[in-house]
């Protein structure tokens, strides 16, 4: 555990957070700046900075707790919707350099876009789409 990760700290019970719910794998709490009433933090007790540091049976748990969460949150705070998402890494916006899934209650007209809001439209790549998925299927 990186003595400096507020997360770790938090699985740890060493700093204090308003958490929801908790299990052997996973801990949920309310976001600190929330974007929204009842904004939802999702993370695994053992540190992992981007999703590809977990281990499968931790994303699996994390998932299934952003599952279970998002329409219970929902309903307590009256959103009719919630946007669910990762920032993976600095360059996304990752603040806390320890796996996090947001949970943020959305209602119509708050303001908030669609995830394709996030960067500008793009004009389309030079490469074939199927060139661009060729190359990722080749990573896997």
């Amino acid at each position: 555990m990186p003595e400096s990760c507020i997360f770790c700290r938090i699985a740890a019970g060493e700093a204090t957070a308003a958490k929801i719910t908790e299990d052997e794998q996973t801990i949920a709490f309310l976001d600190a700046n929330p974007l929204s009433p009842g904004h939802t933090l999702v993370i695994p007790r053992t540190h992992a900075t981007r999703l590809e540091d977990m281990d499968p049976e931790t994303g699996r748990a994390i998932l299934d707790q952003l599952r279970v969460l998002a329409p219970a949150i929902e309903d307590a705070v009256d959103a009719d919707a919630t946007t669910v998402g990762f920032n993976n890494g600095r360059a996304a916006g990752q603040e806390v350099p320890h796996v996090h899934g947001h949970i943020i209650p959305r209602s119509r007209g708050d303001g908030g876009g669609p995830i394709h809001a996030v960067l500008p439209r793009q004009s389309p790549p030079e490469e074939e789409p199927e060139d661009i998925a060729a190359s990722i299927a080749t990573r896997l």
